[in-house]
């Protein structure tokens, strides 16, 4: 039985669609026919406003197709969303309690790709808290790729985190996740047979 596969892409914090992991895998989606199949949302709000635009997103969406792709804050909201609709997600050096290093980032922020400011705020500590997964229930819907040369994030605390999940570890490479582009046919595998696992 042929899977119609559909993307759900989430940058990380400060990003946006136009980044190189996004635009890198619209690309590899149309080349292998999927144009349509891949959604790329820009994720501008805080956390809880975040979290319903994309559960709104989500529930006008064919779930039972559905995989998802995170990239570091995206990684922890993808996190969210796979326990929540017990989807299958490929987190991409993801940050693990972000709630724990919100502090050092209130106030103003430009985005790196566009002309938006984002304003961070005490009151988005206590959103993330709340979003917080405690306990994984479904750990084997997960497969988490991190690079030891993170030079942003200690890809220890995700390996810890995700030990009962698909766990890849590369040596080297940086917080953007170097040669991303040669994972992606092993990503889109890993969301196929989590999604015919379940049909």
């Amino acid at each position: 039985m042929r899977i119609d596969l559909h993307i759900l892409y989430l940058h990380g914090f400060l990003s946006a669609p136009q980044s190189s992991k996004a635009r890198q895998t619209v690309d590899y989606c149309d080349a292998r026919g999927m144009s349509g199949r891949i959604y790329v949302p820009f994720l501008k709000h805080g956390p809880a406003a975040t979290m319903e635009e994309l559960e709104a997103l989500i529930d006008t969406l064919p779930q039972a197709n559905l995989g998802l792709i995170g990239s570091s804050l995206g990684g922890f909201y993808a996190t969210c969303l796979s326990e929540r609709f017990n989807l299958p997600a490929v987190l991409i050096n993801p940050v693990v309690g972000p709630f724990d290093r919100w502090q050092s980032y209130l106030g103003d922020h430009q985005n790196y790709y566009t002309d938006s400011v984002h304003t961070v705020t005490p009151a988005y500590i206590g959103e993330l808290i709340r979003l917080d997964c405690k306990t994984l229930r479904y750990p084997q819907n997960f497969r988490v790729m991190v690079q030891t040369g993170d030079e942003t994030l200690d890809y220890r605390l995700a390996a810890e985190r995700f030990s009962k999940a698909e766990l890849v570890i590369r040596q080297g490479g940086s917080h953007s996740y170097d040669r991303y582009a040669e994972e992606l046919p092993a990503i889109e595998a890993f969301l196929l047979s989590r999604i015919t696992e379940s049909v």
